[in-house]
C-alpha cells in the first residue's frame, strides 16, 4: 500500500466517559502525522484475497512483574476472541504467540518483543503497562507491525510518532483521571494526598486526579512519589499522613500489598485506588484492611456484558487454568483480536501498515459502516463486501485519527471487608 497519515493537521475531537449515567464531555488536539512503514521483507507481499488470510499475533501481556495480576484476564480475553475467530471458519485464521511483557524492572519485553518480531507476526497486543510499552512501541511500529494494547492509558500515546501503527482499547488516563478527582470530591473530602508510582503512568493520572480534584473545589495537600522496584514505602506513607488529608489516592502497581499495610491507622474507607491495583486482596491482605475503599477503572460493567464473562471462564479453565477472579481488560483484549481481524479482512491483507489503515473504518471512527457487535456477524458483512462498525465487549470503541478509543467508561467499584470488590457504579 501507500503512505498511511493517521492526522496531518490540528484539530479537536469529543470523547464521550460515563460516569454513574451520565455523560461528559471533553476535547483535545490532535497533532500526528506519519508514514507507515511495511510488514514484510523487501519483495514480499502478504496481500491475499479476501476469505484466504492466516494473521499472525504476538502478545505482550505481564506474566511477571508488577501487573502480574492482569495478565490472566488479558490473556483469557485474547485466548478466546483467537478461538471464536478461527471457530467462524469466515475466512480468517489467527495464529497466537504469547509472550510475557514483564515489568520496568525484570524486562523480559527486551528478548521477548525481539522473538516475536523474528517470528514474523503482524501485530503484537500489549503491553499492559504504559511505562513498558513506551520502552519498546518504537522497535514494534519502526518494523511495520502494529501494536495495539488493551490497557495502556498514558496520554502521551496519543501523539507519539508512531507511523500509524500504535492504537489502544483503552482509554487516555485523562478520563479516569477526571472520575478519580471528581468522585473523591463528591465523597465529601475536601483535601487530598496522593502516592503515585514515578512512571509516564502514575505521574499522568496524578496530574489528571489533581485537575479535576481542585476543579471541584478540593486541595492537594501532598505528593509522594516510588519507583518501580521499592520495596519500602514508610517514608511517602510518614509524609501524606503528617499533611493531614481528608482522602489518599494509591496510584500503584503490584506494591499496594505493601503499601496498604504500612498505611494502619488511616481510614480504609478513605483510601481511593485506580485500575493499576484494582485487584482481589482477600488472600493478600488482612480482613478490613481496605474495607470501605473505592477505586476506579476503565470498561464494561462485566455483569450486564451478556454471557461474556461464562464464555471466558469456561475458555480459560478449559485451558487448565485456575478460575478468573480479576476481570480487569478482558474485554478490551478481546476486542484488540476482533479489530486486528476484521481490519485484516477489509484490507484483504495482513500487512501491519494495511491492517493499520483499515482498524478506524471497521471501529466505526471514520462514520460509515454497518453496526455489528460480534466477530462472526461482522465478518459475514465483510465477506459480502460491506463496510462494518464494530461495537464491542468493552464499548463502541470507535477509533480517533490517533488511534484511541472515543467512547469509554469508566466504572467506580468499592471494596468489601473480604478485601474483594464489588461495581457499584456503570
Amino acid at each position: 500500500m501507500g503512505v498511511f497519515t493517521r492526522a496531518t493537521a490540528s484539530r479537536s475531537r469529543t470523547r464521550t466517559i460515563t460516569l454513574s449515567g451520565l455523560a461528559i464531555l471533553g476535547a483535545s488536539a490532535l497533532v500526528l502525522t506519519g508514514c507507515s512503514s511495511s510488514g514484510g521483507g523487501e519483495g514480499e507481499t502478504t496481500s491475499k484475497p479476501a476469505g484466504d488470510l492466516t494473521l499472525k499475533i504476538g502478545t505482550q501481556l505481564p506474566q511477571t512483574g508488577n501487573l502480574a495480576f492482569l495478565g490472566p484476564p488479558e490473556e483469557a480475553g485474547v485466548g478466546l476472541a483467537v478461538k471464536e475467530v478461527n471457530d467462524a471458519a469466515l475466512g480468517m485464521e489467527i495464529e497466537i504467540e504469547y509472550g510475557d511483557s514483564g515489568d520496568t524492572d525484570n524486562k523480559a519485553y527486551a528478548t521477548e518483543v525481539p522473538r516475536l518480531l523474528q517470528e514474523g507476526v503482524s501485530a503484537i497486543i500489549g503491553a499492559a503497562s504504559s511505562g513498558v510499552s513506551r520502552l519498546f512501541i518504537d522497535e514494534v511500529t519502526g518494523a511495520g507491525v502494529v501494536q495495539l494494547s488493551p490497557a495502556n492509558t498514558a496520554a502521551d500515546f496519543t501523539t507519539w510518532d508512531d507511523n500509524g501503527l500504535y492504537w489502544r482499547t483503552a482509554p487516555s488516563d485523562t478520563l479516569q483521571g477526571e472520575v478519580l478527582g471528581n468522585l473523591i470530591a463528591e465523597d465529601g473530602n475536601e483535601t487530598l494526598g496522593i502516592l503515585y508510582l514515578n512512571d509516564s503512568y502514575g505521574t499522568g493520572l496524578a496530574e489528571f486526579t489533581t485537575e479535576a480534584f481542585e476543579a471541584a473545589g478540593g486541595e492537594v495537600v501532598e505528593q509522594q512519589s516510588y519507583n518501580t522496584g521499592d520495596t519500602s514505602f514508610d517514608a511517602q506513607v510518614s509524609a501524606l499522613k503528617a499533611a493531614n488529608p481528608d482522602a489518599i489516592a494509591l496510584i500503584a502497581f503490584e506494591e499496594t500489598k505493601t503499601i496498604v499495610p504500612a498505611m494502619a491507622g488511616f481510614p480504609s474507607d478513605k483510601m481511593y485506588l485506580v485500575d493499576g491495583n484494582l485487584s482481589d486482596y482477600s488472600a493478600s491482605l488482612p480482613a478490613g484492611a481496605l474495607n470501605g475503599a473505592k477505586g476506579t477503572a476503565p470498561g464494561p460493567n462485566t455483569a450486564e456484558a451478556g454471557d461474556f464473562v461464562e464464555r471466558l471462564q469456561a475458555f480459560w479453565q478449559g485451558e487448565g487454568n485456575a478460575e478468573l477472579k480479576d476481570f480487569t481488560y478482558s474485554a478490551e483484549s478481546y476486542d484488540a483480536v476482533v479489530l486486528l481481524a476484521l481490519a485484516s479482512m477489509a484490507a484483504g491483507s495482513t500487512e501491519g501498515a494495511d491492517i493499520a489503515e483499515k482498524l478506524q473504518e471497521v471501529s466505526g471512527g471514520s462514520g460509515d459502516g454497518e453496526k455489528c457487535t460480534s466477530f462472526k456477524e461482522c465478518a459475514e458483512l465483510i465477506n459480502d463486501g460491506k463496510t462494518v462498525n464494530y461495537d464491542g465487549t468493552s464499548g463502541p470503541i470507535t477509533f480517533d485519527e490517533n488511534g484511541d478509543p472515543t467512547e469509554a467508561t469508566i466504572g467506580i467499584f468499592q471494596y468489601k471487608e473480604d478485601n474483594t470488590y464489588e461495581r457499584i457504579a456503570n
